[in-house]
């Protein structure tokens, strides 16, 4: 039930008569169910079961929607649907939006990015939903109470639950979305968060004063239904977005449409509906109306709506399971939404007599016309043979589709059981989600060649969904099939040409694979569709340094830097990289004579590295910075730095940079005139630690120190009798043997 929170004036509704009783069937079941006062005890068991049982809770949930979820759909639909009179009267509703959604389904599955925008709208328009009931139902009691709310005293508790409303959309809406089926328009929380302090403020004083307002020309009793109305609107749209704001901890949007206030939200409903039909029933002349009845149309209707649909498009047309229901869901829930609105309000004089005990007026004509329509509706729902065994068959067949459906969804809930998810999919092999979860649970068996074929089944299943794409192209990339993975990363851009993650990967792959010029240009690409996004600059970085482009790779770098600096937690475990790029962007500003920066540079890295503990880039960080004080005639400096960096390298398992330090350090005894034997020394401390490993560094170590022994004849015999003390001593040269170079 809603009543119109935005749009045009409520004309005044009658008032309840005098000495009537104001509750709808008895004080304690108005309360708890009608007016939500059950909230608060089932939102703390929701919150405590869903993380200590989840899947009971999952499972618990889905059954639930079979009882109170789906028939309160239904129950719209009924009041709409069941008389040719109330069917014309919303013809708009029952006729042309019905067909307009049924092609915007129909749209859904066949191009899938437009799931994502009927799946958002449904999820933003639920609370909308729950609030317009949740007033309109505040008001009903106030009249039925004789509490005749002023016109400023409705339009402060008016303007009140739309304020929650409005803060809960911007909970929904502010940062990036964690579902990729909602849509988030990414709104800055330096932004949204004094918004919904202004608008929780407002709710508490506007609707506290409208009650109080109301309550002194009242009694307490009066006052209770519409006092615990406010309540649950409290618990349920400013609770959650307090707890989210104070805690740090994101609420699933999807919690207000699918958990535990959908079932609140439903229970509410099918409690005023029961209780409408019942009296217009009564009204109309209806002695045959039974609440059993009513209650087993609205079960099998909501199975009809829910269920077989999805079901008959998958297996029939091998359409994704996953990917239709959620269609289903959502569509079924928007045409709700707007018939719902359409049907319940207070200014209707029909509503207002059976709602608010007005007295005096009769239900116009519900039972009204004759047509073709209505006479196959009565011969139905009439005694005769056939008509009783149409309708126990029909009821047979969706009783029995909800079964199954209830027995594939545990299975599929089951999402660490092997056996459950297999037996699930064999009941819907074209089902996505299920596939998707069978890879992961075959990748941790070992089974690698299963996972891939259920991540290369559900590809196929939803060819628009890009996740599922692109999962099928990571497990190849997993399974060591490069050639295969960038053959589908190209499928995968021929269809999304500016999704970074894709663009990432195949510049990743066509590295690999030897096509560096590829991988440069999908790193670009990627860099310009999202400069924001730290891997491709890093990436592009190092190719432009392999293709000695220094200081276009050094812009790269400082980007890389920056983007890390903004986002420490997410980079968190990205130290290497990180002292990487610092050393090149110095390594860049040294090479074109700015020295400043250069040791700006340096000596962050080095700051950084000691921070983490990563002596092995430390050590590196010394080098480059001894080698730029050697370069700026500072040989004190670059002494110190050097011996710092050797020191470290003994303490690492890394023979072939510590020799080539060795031979550095060398070297530069050598051009700062330092005695030839320490230059010896260092030479063959570096031959030692790569003797028995021929490369390069080597080569140019046994070159150097054949040199050296030239220099000194017949004195590096002695040296060689004692290389490692002389080696030790040269380590320890004090800064005052090096002379500043002139």
């Amino acid at each position: 039930m809603s009543t119109t929170l935005i749009g045009e004036p409520e004309r005044t509704a009658p008032a309840s008569i005098p000495g009537q009783s104001p509750w709808i069937y008895r004080p304690w079941i108005d309360l708890v169910v009608g007016c939500g006062a059950w909230s608060a005890p089932l939102l703390l068991i929701s919150f405590y079961t869903t993380n200590t049982h989840s899947h009971a809770w999952t499972v618990a949930f889905y059954f639930l929607a079979l009882l109170f979820n789906y028939p309160h759909f239904m129950a719209t639909v009924y009041r709409a649907y069941h008389t040719q009179t109330e069917f014309q009267r919303y013809r708009l509703f029952t006729v042309h939006v019905a067909l307009l959604l049924a092609v915007a389904g129909l749209v859904a599955h066949l191009w899938y990015p437009l799931l994502p925008w009927i799946f958002t709208l449904y999820i933003c328009w639920s609370p909308w939903h729950y609030t317009g009931q949740n007033f309109g139902l505040l008001m009903m009691f106030a009249r039925r109470s004789g509490l005749a709310p002023g016109t400023v005293e409705r339009n402060a508790i008016q303007l009140s639950f739309v304020a929650s409303f409005l803060l809960l959309m911007l909970s929904f809406h502010t940062g990036p979305s964690g579902d990729p089926l909602i849509l988030s328009l990414g709104l800055p929380a330096k932004f949204t968060l004094p918004a919904r302090a202004a608008l929780a403020l407002f709710f508490a004083a506007a609707t506290g004063w409208a009650l109080f307002s109301m309550a002194r020309r009242s009694s307490l009793r009066a006052i209770v239904a519409p006092l615990t109305l406010a309540v649950t609107q409290f618990l349920w749209f400013l609770l959650p977005a307090m707890i989210e704001l104070y805690s740090g901890r994101d609420i699933p949007q999807t919690r207000y449409s699918s958990g535990i206030l959908a079932v609140l939200h439903s229970t509410q409903y099918l409690w005023i509906t029961s209780y409408y039909q019942a009296r217009e029933a009564r009204v109309a002349g209806d002695a045959q109306w039974k609440f059993s009845r009513y209650l087993l149309t609205l079960v099998a209707g909501g199975i009809a709506l829910f269920i077989p649909g999805p079901w008959i498009v998958s297996r029939v047309f091998h359409a994704d399971f996953a990917a239709s229901f959620l269609t289903f869901t959502a569509l079924v829930n928007i045409h709700h939404f707007m018939l719902d609105g359409a049907l319940w309000k207070l200014r209707d004089s029909r509503v207002a007599a059976l709602l608010l005990n007005a007295g005096g007026g009769t239900c116009d004509s519900v039972m009204n016309g004759q047509s073709a329509f209505r006479a196959a509706t009565r011969w139905l729902a009439g005694p005769t043979k056939a008509a009783r065994s149409i309708r126990t068959t029909t009821a047979v067949l969706l009783l029995g589709c909800a079964a199954i459906d209830q027995v594939h969804f545990y299975w599929s809930s089951e999402v660490e059981n092997l056996a459950s998810l297999e037996r699930a999919a064999k009941l819907n092999p074209d089902d996505s989600s299920i596939q998707a979860r069978l890879a992961r649970v075959s990748r941790q068996a070992g089974q690698r060649d299963a996972s891939l074929a259920s991540l290369r089944r559900a590809a196929e299943i939803c060819p628009g969904d890009f996740s599922q794409q692109e999962a099928y192209a990571r497990g190849l990339i997993e399974a060591g099939r490069d050639a295969d993975a960038y053959a589908e990363y190209e499928r995968i851009l021929a269809r999304w040409p500016r999704n970074s993650d894709a663009l990432v990967n195949f510049g990743v792959l066509a590295r690999r694979m030897g096509h560096d010029e590829e991988a440069i240009d999908s790193w670009q690409s990627a860099v310009a569709n999202d400069p924001a996004r730290a891997n491709s600059q890093l990436y592009l970085a190092q190719a432009l340094e392999r293709r000695g482009e220094a200081q276009a790779a050094a812009r790269h770098y400082r980007a890389y830097l920056e983007i890390v600096a903004s986002h420490p937690k997410e980079h968190s475990n990205e130290t290497a990289g990180v002292l990487a790029a610092l050393i090149k962007v110095a390594d860049a500003d040294a090479s074109i004579n700015q020295p400043n920066e250069a040791f700006k540079g340096y000596e962050a890295a080095i700051t950084f590295a000691e921070k983490a503990n990563d002596k092995t880039l430390e050590s590196l960080a010394l080098v480059h910075l001894a080698d730029l004080e050697e370069k700026q005639r500072n040989a004190r400096a670059a002494a110190q730095a050097y011996q710092r960096a050797l020191v470290l390298d003994a303490s690492l398992a890394d023979p072939v940079s510590a020799a080539s330090d060795w031979l550095n350090y060398g070297k530069f005894l050598h051009d700062n005139h330092l005695p030839e034997r320490f230059v010896l020394a260092c030479f063959l401390h570096a031959d030692e630690l790569v003797k028995t490993t021929p490369g390069p560094v080597l080569a140019i170590v046994v070159q150097a120190r054949a040199e050296s022994e030239a220099r000194l004849g017949r004195e590096a015999l002695a040296v060689h009798g004692s290389s490692e003390a002389v080696a030790t001593e040269a380590l320890t040269l004090p800064a005052e043997s090096f002379a500043k170079s002139q």
